[in-house]
């Protein structure tokens, strides 16, 4: 009986033996050092300009991220734009506005307007819901989600609240194209009736993420998100030495992980879940591209979101480490440590919470409809010294590191990939 148990065991271990070296076998075949390098080298190079939004630059960029989710394998977004998730930026200004609330003309002061319309015409008898939040918090979130709200209303704030009316128009320029117009004022009786006049100048910008898709196996609606954001700052012209912002850490490093998760996981096949590859675009503008993007998808579907920020440089500890924001809000850092259990990689919670970084890239707006949207990065944010500078260019990274980490995400993730474990989601009455 005991050499029997022991046959069972020996055979029981074999198995997991040979897959354990299958998988060390693609990823030394797929997520090279080399292959690495020349992406990174490719995307932060000067002739992208700095890929800013808006030029040249990026859409040379955006080309070169396609055709590798093509060579990958991956599936096109859609038929007719192929990888390219295309949208509209619109930048406004209001130039005129007259405002008459109760028969009586509101002064200026006291009102601000959030539109994407050349003209806006409004009146309690066109439609517009009106909005009278209860308190400053209410206030600050209704503000705030109408960065591309779905209506159009009239926003009522206690008089005591002028200054949000700053904040308001803050918002105001840079929006996703949507057809609304949210008019907020400032106002200490009821709104019998109102009639608005505005004349808004107007400046279009067409974006674009770039985003292509894995079909699951047996869980194809269960859906898991790779990310990184592939425009930068562009180009400094008062700096005679070195305008371009090449941004190799910010953030060819994740675009490259990405793409090279794409071409590994292809490879790899048998994915149980549906996986979405998305390099996003508007990020150093306010976040727009993953906005845009995030509202395609219902959150419910989204099972994890690994969102990959400034790799190239070591962490705080050294190598073979990276932190992940918001690490205490599910417990999807627990399931990539235990994925990695022997290989000497660590994942930590993020040192910089005083910097709120959960809420500050491209896993926010998934993360606050509740999905376990984390980012993963390596960046000394108290200490980097290349960070949104000219220097910023591939001969400040690690990149045998940088590989490294890579490769340990691609590992880390295999559970959930493969629908066996699946992380807790985050706590939407908590959010700071």
């Amino acid at each position: 009986m005991q050499i029997a148990a022991g046959a069972i065991v020996t055979l029981a271990i074999m198995p997991a033996c040979a897959q354990k070296a299958n998988t060390q076998k693609l990823l030394d075949k797929t997520i090279t050092a080399s292959t690495t390098t020349s992406l990174l080298s490719t995307l932060s190079a000067d002739d992208m300009g700095g890929r800013k939004i808006g030029t040249p630059g990026i859409q040379k960029a955006a080309a070169v991220i396609a055709n590798e989710f093509k060579k990958a394998g991956l599936k096109p977004l859609s038929k007719d734009s192929g990888y390219y998730q295309n949208f509209t930026l619109v930048n406004s200004q209001i130039t005129q506005k007259s405002i008459e609330v109760n028969s009586i003309t509101l002064p200026d002061s006291l009102s601000a307007i959030i539109s994407t319309q050349a003209k806006i015409a409004a009146s309690d008898k066109k439609g517009y819901e009106i909005l009278t939040p209860k308190d400053q918090q209410e206030i600050y979130k209704m503000l705030m989600s109408r960065r591309n709200p779905k209506n159009n209303a009239l926003v009522v704030l206690p008089s005591r609240f002028q200054r949000l009316l700053k904040l308001a128009s803050r918002l105001q320029s840079n929006q996703i194209s949507s057809p609304y117009n949210t008019i907020i004022i400032c106002l200490d009786e009821p709104v019998e009736s109102f009639d608005v006049q505005a004349e808004n100048q107007l400046q279009i910008t067409h974006l674009a993420n770039i985003v292509g898709i894995l079909p699951g196996k047996t869980k194809p609606d269960e859906i898991v998100i790779f990310s990184g954001h592939y425009d930068h700052l562009g180009i400094d012209p008062q700096n005679p030495e070195d305008s371009i912002y090449n941004g190799a850490n910010d953030d060819a490093s994740g675009t490259t992980a990405v793409m090279q998760l794409a071409k590994y996981y292809t490879k790899l096949g048998g994915n149980a879940r549906t996986l979405v590859f998305a390099a996003f675009t508007g990020e150093e503008e306010g976040g727009f591209g993953s906005t845009y993007f995030s509202k395609q998808f219902d959150p419910q579907k989204v099972m994890a979101m690994f969102n990959i920020e400034m790799i190239g440089t070591q962490s705080k500890w050294g190598e073979n480490s990276a932190y992940i924001t918001g690490y205490e809000k599910t417990n999807m850092g627990e399931i990539l440590q235990k994925n990695l259990k022997g290989t000497g990689f660590t994942f930590y919670p993020d040192p910089y919470t005083d910097q709120h970084l959960f809420y500050r890239s491209d896993n926010a707006t998934l993360a606050r409809l509740g999905v376990p949207a984390h980012t993963i990065s390596t960046s000394k944010m108290d200490a980097e010294p290349n960070y949104h500078k000219v220097s910023d260019e591939i001969s400040t990274l690690d990149l045998p590191n940088m590989n490294r980490i890579i490769r340990c995400i691609a590992l880390s993730a295999r559970s959930i990939v493969q629908g066996e474990d699946t992380p807790s989601r985050v706590n939407t009455a908590e959010l700071d």
